[in-house]
């Protein structure tokens, strides 16, 4: 077992949320929002010193690079996925990690009986289902999530992607959802998850690209993201992106990001935060 996270800071929470064995861990709780109209939406990453997320060398632009594939960090990964209904990832992320899995299965097997565990808590089975946004439906054909017959797999697209989306040779449930012309409609698509699909919360994990469109769309509601001790740098050759790409905002309307926890596990931080927008009260 994995010891366990020291809190810096934290607001104390009522009603217990996670099972004992995992606020023992975690070093408190964490309760999930209920919108009515979408999923809980919540995030996780990992940023370098430097506020970058990936190396982006070949073989290394995931994020195992950036936090020295810290066990902690892969802990909280597992326990965020094993709270989640569905996994939201862009088709690059897809594209440069064919061989993943986005489950606590896969990203913490040591352990695997206690995620299932606080799945169960929740009242949920399985896996999540793996979401993949893909403005042209083009999704890798080498991708394990596409041969796992208990992995249900949902491609959010436009009208011209759908139909190559449909071509797409998978083993479990798979349903394409086009949603936009140019581009998909992120408001419309966590609808459509909520009301259609039952997804109550979603975990998303990449592209920055990806995670900007949703900010921008007003539409994260918590952040967590480890803090690496790594620093990456940048040069004119390698592009290496930071936390959000293809979004600017301004300084008269920007979304401002609130800290609610931070915790501490060797030199890594890890750090729970949820987003204020501009047309939301204060907290």
């Amino acid at each position: 077992m994995i010891d366990p996270f020291t809190v810096l800071f934290g607001d104390p929470i009522g009603t217990p949320s996670l099972p004992k064995s995992a606020r023992d861990i975690y070093g408190g709780d964490w309760v999930p929002l209920d919108p009515s109209e979408r999923p809980y939406i919540f995030s996780n990453f990992v940023m370098s010193r430097d506020g970058r997320i990936s190396f982006n060398e070949p073989g290394q632009s995931g994020g195992g690079e950036v936090s020295g594939f810290n066990a902690h960090d892969r802990w909280v990964m597992a326990l965020l996925r094993s709270r989640a209904d569905a996994v939201l990832v862009g088709d690059n992320t897809l594209r440069t990690s064919p061989e993943h899995r986005w489950t606590a299965e896969y990203i913490y097997p040591e352990d695997l009986p206690f995620f299932e565990a606080v799945r169960a808590n929740d009242g949920r089975t399985g896996h999540p289902t793996q979401i993949f946004l893909s403005l042209e439906g083009d999704l890798d054909p080498r991708s394990e999530a596409l041969k796992r017959p208990d992995l249900a797999v949902i491609v959010a697209t436009t009208s011209r992607g759908a139909e190559r989306a449909r071509k797409t040779a998978a083993t479990g449930p798979f349903t394409v959802l086009a949603l936009g012309d140019e581009a998909v409609d992120l408001p419309k698509l966590v609808r459509v998850l909520r009301r259609e699909h039952g997804i109550g919360n979603l975990l998303l994990e990449g592209g920055p690209r990806v995670y900007g469109g949703f900010i921008a769309a007003d539409l994260v509601d918590d952040e967590f993201l480890t803090l690496s001790p790594v620093v990456i740098g940048g040069g004119e050759l390698t592009a290496r992106p930071g936390l959000i790409e293809g979004q600017a905002f301004t300084p008269e309307r920007h979304p401002t990001s609130i800290p609610l926890t931070l915790r501490k596990a060797g030199d890594h931080l890890f750090l729970h935060s949820r987003f204020r927008y501009p047309a939301t009260p204060d907290l």
